[in-house]
């Protein structure tokens, strides 16, 4: 490899994980590095002057399907920012002002969506921004004028009911995209492709083929129709040159009849070797999911006292309200503790990292389960303070009632094997917070009510500041070590995305999607009838501190 192409991925390497996962000017990555921290080390804006906080500009990307889901990449005083209908657009991070903006051409045969188009980010990396597309294409545009530089069809979406909805992830010289499908009759995958071509450079099937490690795991023919989607963002280490992606549930969601086994590498965490794609260990949270609780929320990278020592760990929270602590070179099982309070499906898990007294569906009876479909917390993102030594997570505590069916499904359709019923927990009441825990002990140090739910991400800055959004508009500031509400701007959408911070001049900014949207959104009117409606929009806020004021 020349000596400039690698002395651009080692500063590129460092600059992800700049502050061992913190942030600095830039936002880089999805989840802020790869170490998913969601952390900037940025501190102008803080727990004294956050009152201050005034809007610097906003900007409408006019896409309304489904609110605005995204996370905002800021690199060199550029923002990058999609939208659900694969609009991309470049804007200056400081003015707002529009440098160029892309729309994904749809095919006049792309089929149409039961949940509608989605994107939630894209990556910024090689001189190129990569996006996924509804239709499963991952599109490469110039960094510095939106033009196509390559488009790549990952599988036609007609045969696999599948798409690229979550933010690809750039390491090295590869970028790595995961797909949907864990709820149709699709064996998934995660695909990377050369980052200046296009080319594929390899493909991880997240459910082993005949002859491969885990196939006995599945009864029949099962294998070829389990689901197994990887449709969230991972994580990456380059000190071990581990790459973390966590694989969904297997399909039939529901009904676990006909796919006898622990369905490897389904509500799995699996650690890929990034330049061949072979996998180098695993950890499967879930043996033969039967509730849809995905493995493919974030991955947390975090080096923590364990036992006596620093271990190098992987935080991760799951739709099933538990946190597992792994360790991320080996895979071993180090703890799991619960950060919901209404948790029935299982009555616990061992301290081998087994499920104990699991509850399971049954064909044509309903069964109370909790947490809900939705997860005691959904794919928006967590975040992790190296100050406080705290996780700040977004949690939702609801139930739902589960009915098996047996289906006959056509490849790529439907597979659900059932249905849900979303309702309060026992005491009569859904709702939702935000909470702080402890990440090393799982202690939960403080916990604020939402008015409904908090669907958004939340932020963690070197300020002391917590920030994330609600259903209702208000995007606001907590303090991140007593949960106290210090600021709040009411922005006219819903916050269903992910706030990021970044710096130009020396001047910090906090920058926040609005618009509600999504299938999970649009429950909201079910669980809380006597709230009023999210409001729509599609919309970039982003804040700054007045002249003079430090």
């Amino acid at each position: 490899m020349p000596l400039v192409r690698v002395l651009a991925l080692v500063i590129l390497s460092k600059l992800l994980l700049a502050g061992d996962g913190a942030t600095q000017t830039d936002w880089p990555s999805y989840g802020g590095t790869y170490a998913a921290w969601r952390h900037s080390a940025l501190k102008q804006i803080n727990t004294g002057n956050v009152k201050n906080l005034l809007p610097a500009w906003a900007f409408q990307t006019g896409d309304y399907e489904n609110g605005l889901q995204s996370t905002p990449i800021a690199v060199d005083g550029v923002l990058y920012l999609s939208t659900s209908n694969s609009w991309a657009f470049a804007l200056d991070g400081a003015t707002g002002r529009m440098l160029w903006e892309y729309h994904y051409a749809f095919p006049a045969d792309s089929p149409a969506l039961a949940y509608g188009r989605q994107n939630r980010g894209v990556a910024v990396s090689h001189g190129l921004v990569f996006l996924g597309t509804p239709d499963n294409h991952l599109v490469a545009l110039n960094q510095k004028t939106g033009e196509e530089v390559w488009k790549v069809n990952i599988e036609d979406s007609r045969q696999c009911g599948c798409n690229t909805t979550g933010a690809p992830l750039a390491i090295k010289d590869i970028v790595v995209a995961g797909v949907t499908g864990g709820d149709s009759a699709h064996r998934g995958y995660l695909t990377a492709l050369d980052a200046k071509t296009g080319r594929l450079r390899w493909r991880f099937y997240t459910i082993p083929g005949p002859g491969e490690p885990g196939h006995d795991t599945w009864k029949g023919d099962t294998w070829k129709y389990g689901g197994g989607s990887t449709w969230m963002t991972g994580s990456f280490d380059p000190e071990l040159n581990l790459l973390y992606w966590g694989v969904g549930n297997a399909s039939s969601d529901l009904n676990g009849s006909k796919r006898k086994g622990d369905n490897l590498y389904t509500a799995s965490i699996v650690a890929l070797d990034p330049d061949t794609g072979k996998i180098k260990w695993h950890f499967q949270e879930v043996p033969n999911d039967v509730w849809d609780f995905d493995a493919t929320f974030e991955q947390i990278l975090v080096d923590l006292p364990i036992g006596g020592r620093t271990r190098k760990v992987m935080l991760h929270p799951t739709k099933g309200g538990y946190i597992w602590m792994l360790d991320r070179a080996t895979g071993e099982f180090l703890k799991a503790w619960p950060f919901a309070k209404n948790i029935n499906w299982v009555a616990g898990i061992t301290e081998t990292g087994k499920l104990a007294g699991r509850v399971e569906p049954e064909v044509g009876k309903r069964k109370l389960i909790c947490p809900s479909v939705v997860g005691a917390k959904n794919w928006n993102q967590g975040a992790y303070s190296p100050n406080t030594g705290m996780l700040y997570l977004p949690v939702q505590e609801m139930c739902n009632d589960l009915v098996a069916r047996e289906e006959n499904v056509a490849e790529g359709g439907p597979s659900t094997g059932g249905n849900w019923f979303i309702k309060p927990p026992a005491s009569g009441k859904a709702e939702g917070y935000i909470a702080a825990f402890d990440a090393a002990t799982g202690e939960r140090r403080w916990s604020v009510p939402a008015t409904t739910w908090i669907m958004a991400s939340i932020l963690s800055t070197d300020g002391g500041l917590v920030f994330t959004g609600d259903p209702e508009g208000n995007f606001f500031a907590l303090d991140a070590r007593s949960g106290a509400r210090l600021w709040s701007f009411q922005t006219g959408g819903g916050h269903r995305g992910s706030p990021i911070s970044y710096s130009i001049g020396g001047r910090q900014y906090i920058a926040t999607p609005t618009g509600w949207g999504s299938l999970v959104g649009a429950a909201h009117r079910g669980l809380f009838p006597d709230a009023p409606a999210p409001r729509q929009g599609s919309a970039l806020f982003v804040f700054k501190l007045p002249e003079g004021v430090r």
